[in-house]
């Protein structure tokens, strides 16, 4: 078994692990991985990037669908570093299958894969998250309540040619009327005393679809 697919396999066992240059999928916003509900949504959220990651601010749009246990997901986003960086706009896109969890099973488990591109001078970067989402839905009368997590293998790199153990975690609060607020965290292991991570809050729309 070659090296990437050992990698992958400690990461489909639960494996987690956080350079500037390869936090997240798109820059400035963590990965996410919450599971896939029956229907559309959209969702818009703000990103904050530690030191490592290149601080400044991000701001990202996202759209989603989801079709039993397959779910797509594009994002856009637009990362202003700090310091003399210019800004950075990504595109990237997410594919998701449920493999555990139904209407009346409260846990699921979620395995994602994703692609995200951005350019950098004259450098076509490319960010590919690979891994699985373990979320837990708690309703009550007024909001549901989602606490996940997301451990990964992060693919990174002009080629790409890094690889690297990252995880999200998040919670989302679910209303009735389809309207959704949540935070989500990201940190991607580096290495060389580098922790890069993303702290992001948002908020989305949803419609269910009966089928």
């Amino acid at each position: 078994m070659g090296r990437r697919p050992r990698l992958l396999a400690l990461v489909l066992l639960g494996a987690a692990g956080t350079t500037g240059g390869l936090v997240a999928q798109v820059r400035g916003l963590p990965v996410r991985n919450a599971g896939i509900g029956t229907g559309i949504g959209i969702a818009a959220d703000i990103g904050f990037p530690n030191g490592d990651a290149g601080k400044g601010v991000a701001f990202g749009a996202s759209g989603q669908i989801g079709l039993g246990p397959l779910g797509v997901s594009a994002i856009v986003a637009h990362w202003d570093p700090s310091g003399l960086s210019p800004a950075i706009n990504s595109v990237g896109g997410t594919a998701n299958l449920k493999i555990f969890g139904g209407p009346l099973i409260p846990v699921s488990v979620t395995l994602q894969a994703g692609a995200a591109y951005n350019k950098q001078g004259a450098s076509n970067h490319w960010e590919i998250p690979l891994g699985v989402g373990l979320a837990l839905t708690i309703p009550n009368p007024v909001f549901s309540i989602k606490p996940w997590v997301a451990p990964r293998l992060q693919i990174s790199g002009d080629s790409p040619d890094e690889s690297h153990f990252g995880v999200s975690a998040g919670i989302d609060l679910g209303f009735i009327n389809g309207i959704s607020l949540r935070a989500m965290y990201d940190r991607v292991e580096a290495g060389h005393g580098l922790h890069p991570s993303i702290v992001s809050v948002g908020a989305g729309y949803g419609i269910r679809l009966h089928l």
